[in-house]
């Protein structure tokens, strides 16, 4: 599957993985500071973006995980691969790091640590929620979504301050949650982990405000990564690149320093 991605910066490889129904101009708001010290991959994920679709298969995330793992030979400069990303974008990032294909992972939000199934039904039906109130708005959903009011209802789920997403932006991921298919097959999803290496370096953030996964599920990672750092960050949404760009970049650039030495970064 030929990804849709763009590389800048340079240095340490850090490949930025968005979250479901959004695309890899998710992480624009981070990617100025990122790209000063890193050699950033924003990639659409299959299925969103200019991606071409997820193929058919009974478990989506394992596709996605063949077609990722391929993705970074084809992106690889030969050095040591850092990923980062943001609730199903945190999932792949974190099975990454636990079948040992990356150097490090950064999650922020992270799919797969639902407490329960029902935990699980609750986060995906969320967004059949959402997609159906975005269909109720009919030929008005452009016209609400270009008012700062509007915005700020219609995506307070996703961030803690949705005013400031640009109304064209809001305009392109509610047309994605409209036709997004990976929605429709993520209640038989399997979200369960490779069991990881006791040192993958993981670190996992959280935001203090998500109403999508909320910041109860994070007391459920180190059953999976004991060795993980974890923390919840008050004041910041599911999406966190927007709420709150100087805190979501020196997140991701202390989650992907290098081993042995400090980087000159001062995140």
């Amino acid at each position: 599957m030929n990804l849709s991605y763009e590389i800048v910066g340079d240095g340490p490889t850090l490949v930025l993985l968005h979250g479901v129904v959004h695309r890899r101009e998710a992480w624009d708001p981070v990617l100025a500071e990122l790209s000063r010290h890193r050699r950033v991959v924003t990639v659409d994920l299959p299925g969103h973006g200019r991606s071409p679709a997820m193929p058919e298969g009974d478990d989506p995330l394992q596709l996605g995980m063949e077609i990722l793992r391929e993705f970074l030979d084809e992106i690889s400069d030969g050095g040591p691969i850092h990923v980062a990303g943001n609730s199903l974008g945190g999932w792949f990032a974190l099975e990454l790091a636990a079948t040992g294909a990356v150097a490090s992972a950064t999650a922020l939000s992270p799919a797969g640590f639902f407490v329960n199934s029902l935990d699980q039904r609750r986060a995906v039906t969320t967004f059949l929620f959402l997609r159906r109130a975005a269909r109720l708005m009919g030929r008005h959903r452009d016209q609400i979504l270009d008012t700062k009011i509007g915005r700020t209802i219609a995506l307070a789920v996703f961030f803690a301050k949705p005013w400031l997403i640009d109304a064209e932006v809001a305009k392109i991921d509610s047309r994605s949650l409209l036709t997004n298919e990976i929605i429709d097959r993520g209640l038989q999803a399997d979200f369960g982990f490779t069991t990881p290496p006791a040192d993958a370096r993981v670190t996992v953030a959280w935001g203090g405000r998500d109403l999508v996964l909320p910041a109860y599920e994070a007391r459920m990672v180190h059953r999976v990564f004991p060795q993980a750092t974890v923390r919840v960050y008050p004041g910041v949404g599911h999406v966190p690149m927007t709420d709150d760009p100087e805190l979501v970049a020196a997140i991701l650039l202390d989650g992907s320093r290098s081993v042995g030495h400090l980087d000159s970064d001062a995140a």
